[in-house]
């Protein structure tokens, strides 16, 4: 400062010259903020104030918990400047963003301060800044749901150019140093050597003690166990053997001269085993074959081997293209391990996995939180080409590995997938000792070429190895459809017509008869197996009220269909297509530990045909922005202002890409609806949609599947009235079968003839109405219309009474004269018959012989002079009942001429 002149810092201190720099973390350095605050508005009783930045020592942790925690740093520019920093980012549960703002709080482009996540390796980053005022922040918020281990995001390294002018030195920290003048950073030590604060140059340990690079001081070395070697293979020589070969662990950082660990056998530290045991070497994997210096190498294109000799593919069929990975003599060209630690970069170790024959298995590590990775990279997929290329068939590549891990502490199996080793995604991990198994993962995207496992014995840090004997083993690695793969086996296909005769594809509906190469159509209504197409079994039945697509690779529905209704009554019709797009529903809300409110949400594609919309559930977390597709999904949603956005969605998985199939029926292909959660009282049937998903999880080894009932509700206002089981508010109790309940109008059959009556109004001067109405409780929609009211002429009751009354009067008239007519006749024939019984005397049983019983001519005058006494008319009547005398004859009164009475017997 005196002279205005800059000079060189002295050795054992460094300086940026017009920067700042922070290396060290055992502290929050000066002019460094850190606070936590909750972004979500809705959760106000969540105390977030401790979450904040912690220092570590080389570096500074975030916090993990769902509180938003910001890093912050002041700085005042004399000119345009930089700032560098590195990070590590592995956790796609978790925002991390860095941005900058100026006097006027005006921040840098939205677009780059989301940070990329990194899963191997520090990431560096560098931003130029303006002249003037500039706060730096780093802020993260998790979003880490209960069950997840978060990993937190790490910073390094921050340094800060274009302040001003410092006006002193720094010294170099312990660990590092700078052995020249003008030094603008200090070098950090290399292994087994250390310095102290201020160093020109770095000390070697003594021959019992070790260090890990940059270390400010010196371990007293252990005593070497089995935990500090491993074994592997060399190539294979010409003869087909290989030695077996023991090797340290590098660093090696044990002894074998120092008492301590003592092994059982020798009494004192472990020795290296000797090296250089021959083995035979074992075959080569599938699709390749052994070369004159018993290597192994790809067979040619259109040819396959078991691992001996390649053999050309027969005419009528192709090879089964892909990599097969089952003997482990060297590591695949296309396969690539080393070791990730997250504490130290500088590790000269470099490989994780060790080849062993019959499977390849993880090394020990330098520290027991270190990442054992193993990688497989291709180049891309191609379909067979028996196979048709399809919209509804997702299915490009399928990778399955069979695996296991033993575990003495809380140890963890990461399965990854993307695109580049970097930008993936976990699809799987297993915690603890697993036993030997198989696990198999669907590729749909062509961008997925890169698949990682990483390998961790503990998530605790500790400098001490105390879980070296925990290992993970990988047998067999087969993945399909791979670009420039091999094949261990040709398979029949159908022939095109032209002279190359190059294999085809069936046409659609068709299967391929098994060893022959001719194409047989399927029976009506099928679909082919993605991963079958030789064989009848290929053709698959669609389910109840769905048929094929027009490529015979899935079954969809229309949304129409017949079903019989309860008792085996009507044909009920359906239509359900203003329920096809898409709808989305959440489940009850759901709180961390924290207070952090979260829900499912779910995504609901019911039905339609080819060129239908998809549901589409996706991760916005980062800008991998992950999705799945299918007929229904599910995805964890954060109501949060974070990144802009008023939602933040994350961990989506599919519940259902394929219709099984439409009824009424509480199961069907082993599939179950939960009829007794979902009470009904109506008479109507609950119209059941069945889904089913490829993918399979560690819980869900069949995959999950998903059950929507369609029941009718006229009271139901909107369309999208879902609801969950009340016994399992997440749609699920086991996490691998959903259900759910969706009430809406639209779920009603449609209308007929048969749900409207007729009501006909009274005739009045002479028109009459008739008016129809629906049948109430209406269980209908749409379907025939409610017809019209109808009028029609009548005729009144007055004049219909009038016509009544006078046919009644001339009828009665009619019979009261019929009646007299004929009583009148019956008179005369009785005084017929009287006369007759006077004329016989007293002879018994003998009558005279009669002429005739009828009235004969000339006796009218006579009959005049025979009448009856005026008697009243019932008289009359109750004369004729009298009863027969003692000897058999009617009594019959006559009048004498004298007009006096007698009774004639």
């Amino acid at each position: 400062m005196r002279s205005q002149e800059c000079q060189k810092c002295s050795g054992g201190t460094y300086s940026l010259g017009t920067g700042v720099a922070f290396d060290e973390w055992d502290s929050m350095p000066a002019g460094f903020i850190s606070h936590g605050m909750n972004m979500n508005i809705a959760d106000i009783y969540t105390n977030c104030s401790n979450s904040t930045w912690i220092p570590k020592g080389d570096y500074i942790a975030s916090n993990i918990d769902e509180c938003t925690s910001t890093l912050s740093y002041a700085v005042s520019l004399k000119k345009a400047g930089t700032v560098s920093f590195e990070y590590f980012y592995p956790d796609n549960t978790i925002f991390f963003e860095f941005y900058v703002q100026n006097d006027q709080c005006e921040s840098t482009d939205s677009e780059g301060r989301w940070m990329r996540t990194s899963e191997k390796d520090w990431t560096p980053h560098n931003l130029k800044l303006n002249r003037g005022n500039n706060v730096l922040y780093w802020r993260t918020t998790s979003f880490a749901l209960v069950g997840s281990a978060v990993k937190p995001v790490l910073l390094r390294n921050i340094a800060i150019s274009g302040v001003a002018y410092t006006s002193e030195c720094f010294h170099c920290k312990p660990g590092t140093y700078s052995a020249k003048p003008g030094s603008a950073r200090c070098t950090p030590c290399p292994a087994d050597s250390y310095s102290n604060k201020g160093a020109t140059v770095c000390q070697q340990c003594e021959v019992d003690k070790y260090a890990e690079a940059g270390s400010g001081s010196c371990k007293q070395r252990p005593a070497c166990t089995t935990s500090d070697y491993f074994y592997t293979h060399t190539p294979c020589d010409s003869k087909g053997q290989t030695q077996l070969m023991y090797k340290w662990i590098e660093p090696k950082i044990c002894s074998e001269i120092v008492e301590g660990a003592v092994d059982n056998s020798t009494g004192g530290a472990v020795k290296l085993p000797a090296s250089g045991q021959m083995e035979t070497c074992p075959p080569c994997n599938p699709g390749f074959s052994v070369t004159n210096t018993s290597g192994c190498e790809p067979c040619p294109h259109g040819s396959y081997s078991n691992g001996t000799a390649c053999a050309e593919c027969p005419v009528g069929t192709e090879p089964v293209v892909g990599f097969e990975y089952k003997w482990w003599n060297k590591m695949p060209d296309n396969m690539r391990s080393s070791v990730y630690s997250r504490e130290y970069s500088d590790s000269v170790r470099s490989t994780g996995w060790e080849v062993a024959g019959e499977y390849i298995y993880t090394t020990q590590g330098d520290l027991d939180s270190d990442y054992m990775m193993l990688l497989l990279t291709v180049p891309g997929y191609r379909l067979p080409h028996s196979v048709a290329k399809d919209d509804e068939r997702s299915e490009l590549s399928r990778i399955s590995f069979v695996f296991e891990t033993q575990c003495t502490a809380d140890c963890t199996l990461y399965f990854m997938a993307g695109y580049s080793e970097r930008a993936n995604d976990m699809v799987e991990h297993w915690s603890g000792t697993t036993r030997k198994q198989s696990y198999s993962y669907l590729v749909k995207s062509n961008s997925t070429v890169s698949f990682t496992w990483g390998f961790q014995r503990t998530q605790a840090y500790g400098e001490v190895r105390q879980y070296s004997g925990d290992f993970a083993k990988m047998y067999t690695v087969q993945i399909t459809n791979v670009v420039g793969g091999v094949a261990s086996q040709c398979r029949h296909c159908a022939l095109g017509s032209g002279s190359a005769s190059e294999c085809v594809p069936c046409p659609p509906a068709h299967y391929m008869v098994n060893g022959t190469g001719v194409c047989k159509s399927c029976p009506p209504n099928t679909f082919i197996r993605a991963d079958q197409t030789v064989g009848e079994a290929a053709c698959i039945h669609c389910g109840p009220n769905t048929h094929s697509n027009k490529a015979h690779s899935a079954c969809v529905s229309d949304c129409r269909l017949n079903l019989q209704s309860t008792g085996g009554g009507e044909v009920l019709q359906y239509d359900f297509t203003p329920l096809a797009n898409i709808t989305s529903f959440q489940s009850s809300p759901r709180f961390t530990s924290k207070g952090l409110r979260y829900f499912h949400q779910f995504r609901v594609g019911l039905c339609g045909e080819e060129g239908r919309e998809v549901a589409v559930c996706v991760d916005n977390v980062t800008e991998s922005r992950k999705e799945v597709r299918g007929y229904a999904c599910q995805s964890t949603v954060v109501p949060s202002e974070v990144r802009g956005q008023s939602v933040v969605s994350s961990q989506p998985f599919t519940i259902g890409d394929t219709l099984i199939g439409v009824t009424s029926d509480t199961s069907l292909d082993s599939i179950a609806s939960l009829e007794s959660t979902f009470i009904t009282k109506s008479n109507l049937p609950d119209v059941i949609f069945y889904y089913r998903s490829s993918e399979t999880t560690q819980a869900c080894q069949k995959g999950r599947t998903a059950t929507i009932r369609l029941r009718c509700d006229p009271t139901v206002t909107g369309k999208d009235q879902i609801t969950l089981p009340s016994k399992c508010s997440e749609g699920t109790c086991d996490g691998c079968s959903f259900h759910f309940l969706w009430r809406s109008p639209y779920a009603c059959p449609l209308c007929t003839e048969s749900h409207y009556r007729e009501i006909v109004s009274a005739c009045i001067q002479g028109i009459q109405r008739t008016t129809y109405v629906w049948q109430q409780p209406l269980q209908c929609t749409g379907g025939v219309s409610l017809p019209a009211q109808t009028v029609s002429a009548c005729v009144t009751l007055d004049f219909w009474l009038k016509v009544g009354v006078s046919t009644g009067t001339v009828a009665a008239i009619l019979l009261i004269s019929i009646s007299c007519y004929f009583w009148k006749r019956t008179r005369k024939l009785e005084y017929k018959y009287s006369k007759l019984m006077m004329t016989a005397g007293d002879k018994e049983c003998e009558l005279p012989a009669a002429d005739s019983c009828a009235i004969m001519e000339g006796e009218d005058a006579e009959d005049d002079l025979i009448y009856l006494t005026k008697k009243s008319f019932f008289t009359k009547i109750k004369s004729f009942s009298r009863e027969r005398s003692s000897d058999g004859f009617d009594s019959v009164p006559l009048k004498s001429s004298s007009g006096l009475e007698m009774e004639m017997t």
